[in-house]
């Protein structure tokens, strides 16, 4: 299997105004943070970014931002939101072709009603894409959808010149053996979260992206770096943290937790769209004693 350079991305967050509207500023101080701690950016994700919330004209504007400020430091690319159909698929890689992000995440179709498309039209559909778009593509294969890709339909995808890498989200770890497996080496693999981060690497995968680190980007950096370095006390330290972080996050509300953290560090975010709703006083209480602080404590952690 050919070796390839591990990395992390981060989901980033799409910072808004106090009235709702996209917060352009705030995000290209967010960006610049991620860009100086060397970590790649995937922008308007349905989780983090709230790219359910983002109209087009929003879509194509954070992934212009995006494109000014991070192309030629870290890879930029667009990943948007699980469609309903390929060719909502395709309006986004429109929009990302325009804009100029080095990669487009293909996400897999939501077929909406619990319905689960069948291996062939799952096949079709990921077809149907790639012959539409330039770009290079990561597939997406998220347990969220309720389904996983087949394996053998992710080997024969990632034949396509233009797919560079695959991200799994998925906490069955024989299906992200058999994926890196599949690949073998001809594109990278990153897993969904820093929970398996260090499981990814182990079975000769590339790494993580997660949301945690719009908290602390050189933390999730540092995770890469000391997996590198062979140094087992840093990343041990530095895993440590970040999966500390990860669980008080999401124990205190996940993205909700993640802007309200960020607020109170001084840094933008901004409110999180409907139906999602600020944290409550006694909640960023909470926010401000276990992930707040956390976070000062992991920075010095990433910098040892």
């Amino acid at each position: 299997m050919p070796s390839r350079p591990p990395s992390t991305f981060v989901v980033s967050i799409t910072p808004f105004t106090a009235d709702g509207g996209l917060d352009e500023d705030g995000l290209r101080v967010h960006l610049r943070r991620m860009r100086d701690a060397g970590v790649g950016v995937y922008l308007a994700g349905s989780g983090s970014g709230e790219g359910y919330t983002l109209d087009d004209r929003e879509t194509s504007r954070v992934l212009e931002i995006g494109v000014e400020e991070l192309r030629g430091h870290v890879p930029v690319r667009a990943m948007g939101v699980e469609p309903r159909t390929p060719g909502q698929m395709v309006a986004l890689a429109r929009r990302a072709e325009a804009a100029g992000v080095d990669a487009l995440q293909l996400y897999s179709v939501d077929a909406g009603h619990g319905n689960r498309p069948s291996a062939q039209e799952l096949q079709r559909y990921v077809e149907e894409v790639l012959a539409a778009t330039s770009l290079p593509v990561v597939l997406s294969t998220h347990e969220s959808v309720g389904y996983l890709l087949p394996a053998e339909l992710v080997a024969a995808a990632v034949g396509d010149a233009n797919v560079i890498g695959v991200n799994c989200s998925t906490d069955d770890m024989t299906y992200l053996t058999r994926v890196v497996e599949a690949v073998d080496g001809r594109a990278d693999v990153h897993v969904g979260g820093p929970m398996h981060a260090v499981t990814c690497l182990a079975l000769g995968g590339q790494g993580f992206l997660s949301s945690d680190a719009n908290l602390v980007p050189h933390l999730c950096a540092a995770v890469i770096e000391r997996w590198q370095a062979a140094d087992l006390d840093g990343l041990h330290a530095a895993f440590e943290a970040l999966l500390r972080l990860y669980t008080a996050t999401r124990e205190l509300g996940g993205l909700t937790a993640t802007k309200a953290a960020l607020e109170l560090l001084g840094r933008p975010a901004g409110p999180p769209r409907p139906p999602r709703r600020p944290a409550d006083e006694a909640t960023r209480v909470q926010i401000r004693r276990r992930i707040a602080d956390a976070v000062v404590a992991a920075n010095g952690i990433a910098r040892r």
